[in-house]
């Protein structure tokens, strides 16, 4: 089986720009990466996307696998099965789970990619021990998972815990994708914001090392922006503690909401590191009304970018009752 123990799932993070894929034995251990960008594609596509991918991850372990997990960046209807809305990527309306163990032909699991990845970190990670974490996604959009009581929380029907779209602006700039609203912490605090902080920067003071880079025919990233930013490079320093303290807003509100022990911050904006958290936390020190504000400490994700993978993978492996699932029909069989 090419290193990987019998007994292993696959779990699947989608997020709005790239897929990250990779098999988990029973120790947690995560073999086979895959990761692949999933922009430009319609509905259809994405899926075939997806399927390829998971199928990809299968054969390199020998085929033998129990289960899929996955993370998509959607809301979900309980009630109904349904994965109802993606901000940033075209999936709607769909039997995601349904759809996916017809085509592999294995047990699935479907659940929001923040409570993927807020169960990892919960139960492994950055709040291990807790019963009371927040955990925030920045990447192009921020998701967001709440673990309340030593459990996930989705809300009534499934579609909670977006905090993401918690409007820290009434007057604010529109949000970005299929999100109908203004003023959303995703449209000041997520690696999009922080793309078009440092663009708007750049055109003003273009005589820094990342407008060289640019003028130089570099794309302009967050990966990119955070390596400029620690190699000191003014602009991008400046633009990563904008978004912090955009950040520290949000973190305000979630300690005076919820008042937990931990808030994780992960997604590919927390590769900046204490750049982006430190004038996150002063701000929330600000902000925020004690006792909340004491006792929230603000980590970043011990699982970095695979903390959506590794919690998919736990669903997987658990298969709960509570969330969206389907068994395949051979697997189903052979059950």
């Amino acid at each position: 089986m090419a290193g990987v123990a019998e007994g292993c799932v696959i779990g699947v993070d989608l997020g709005g720009t790239k897929l990250l894929a990779g098999a988990v034995d029973p120790d947690g251990t995560v073999h086979h990466r895959t990761n692949r960008p999933a922009l430009g594609h319609d509905q259809v596509e994405l899926i075939e996307l997806i399927a390829h991918a998971v199928e990809g991850v299968r054969r390199a372990v020998g085929g033998h696998v129990e289960a899929v997990g996955f993370g998509i960046p959607c809301t979900f209807d309980a009630r109904t099965g349904l994965a109802v809305q993606a901000v940033n990527l075209p999936l709607h309306d769909i039997r995601f789970a349904d759809i996916m163990a017809e085509r592999l032909e294995l047990p699935v699991v479907v659940d929001n990619d923040a409570n993927c990845a807020v169960l990892a970190e919960a139960r492994a990670g950055a709040g291990a021990g807790c019963s009371e974490v927040v955990m925030l996604t920045l990447g192009t959009g921020i998701g967001s998972g709440l673990f309340l009581r030593g459990e996930v929380y989705r809300g009534f029907v499934g579609g909670g815990a977006e905090i993401g779209h918690m409007v820290v602006d009434m007057d604010g700039r529109p949000c970005q994708g299929n999100c109908p609203n203004r003023g959303c912490l995703e449209s000041v605090a997520s690696g999009t914001a922080l793309v078009r902080e440092v663009s708007l920067a750049v055109a003003r003071r273009p005589d820094t090392d990342i407008g060289r880079a640019m003028e130089g025919g570099r794309e302009l990233t967050g990966p990119m922006v955070t390596e400029m930013a620690q190699a000191g490079d003014p602009v991008a320093r400046a633009a990563i503690e904008t978004i912090g303290r955009a950040l520290g807003v949000g973190l305000a509100n979630i300690a005076n909401i919820f008042c937990p022990q931990v808030i994780v911050i992960g997604g590919g904006v927390s590769a900046a590191g204490e750049l982006l958290l430190e004038p996150a936390r002063e701000v929330m020190g600000r902000r925020a009304l004690a006792p909340g504000r004491d006792e929230a400490r603000v980590k970043a994700a011990a699982f970095g970018a695979e903390a959506g993978l590794v919690g998919a993978a736990m669903l997987a492996r658990e298969r709960p009752s509570d969330v969206p699932s389907a068994a395949g029909p051979t697997a189903a069989g052979a059950a």
